[in-house]
């Protein structure tokens, strides 16, 4: 489960994690709207990083998995996870799997009152799965969820499912598309990650859920 996380990573520090893939117009301003955020709820938008007309470039999306092929999206669930176990069978995930694969930037996720994170307080990248729902009316959205895997010995006492974390340099590999083959070779990346220079510390209640100024960029 991974139904809150932070990415307080001051700009400067996130933009040179980001550079590779701030070539473009559309990316730069994304990154204008930024402000670090201690807590990030599932229904707020969220900036990714994704692979859309052979370019990988830098978005947002809501936080809350819409199927493009959903007709009526007040209607049904919006997950915010989806198993790594079953993102090859799953209706709702099986095409994202294929397609549309995202990771969303992170500095830590919660789970009972604690919090997760690199003990040297890094970014780091949470997997996911995103899409683009089009409505009878031509009204659009682009949402996402957070593939998770089962917890490793750091996460356990907690919960027993924590996200996945795909490592810095492989960026490229998860984000692009591929045949049967190549995701095979991503399999790999679904298991449970080594703690080894992960902490758990206790969180610090914020008094803001959403800042207002990401909210207005939809």
């Amino acid at each position: 489960m991974c139904g809150c996380y932070s990415l307080t990573t001051p700009r400067d520090t996130l933009r040179k994690v980001l550079t590779p893939w701030l070539t473009n117009s559309s990316s730069s301003t994304w990154l204008k709207h930024y402000a670090p955020r201690a807590e990030i709820h599932p229904g707020e938008p969220v900036l990714a990083l994704r692979e859309h007309q052979r370019h990988t470039d830098v978005t947002h999306f809501l936080w809350g998995f819409l199927a493009s092929w959903v007709k009526d999206p007040w209607r049904g669930p919006r997950p915010i996870n989806a198993r790594a176990e079953t993102l090859a069978e799953k209706p709702s995930f099986r095409a994202a799997w294929r397609h549309h694969r995202c990771l969303l930037p992170s500095d830590g996720f919660y789970e009972k009152g604690q919090r997760i994170h690199r003990c040297d307080g890094e970014p780091f990248w949470l997997a996911g799965l995103w899409d683009h729902w089009i409505g009878p009316d031509g009204s659009e959205v682009e949402t996402c969820c957070v593939i998770t895997t089962r917890a490793n010995a750091l996460v356990r006492p907690l919960h027993k499912r924590m996200p996945v974390i795909v490592p810095n340099g492989l960026e490229e590999a998860w984000l692009e598309e591929g045949d049967a083959t190549h995701l095979h070779g991503l399999e790999s990346l679904l298991n449970p990650w080594d703690p080894h220079d992960w902490c758990v510390s206790r969180a610090t209640k914020m008094a803001s859920r959403t800042n207002p100024n990401q909210l207005q960029l939809f």
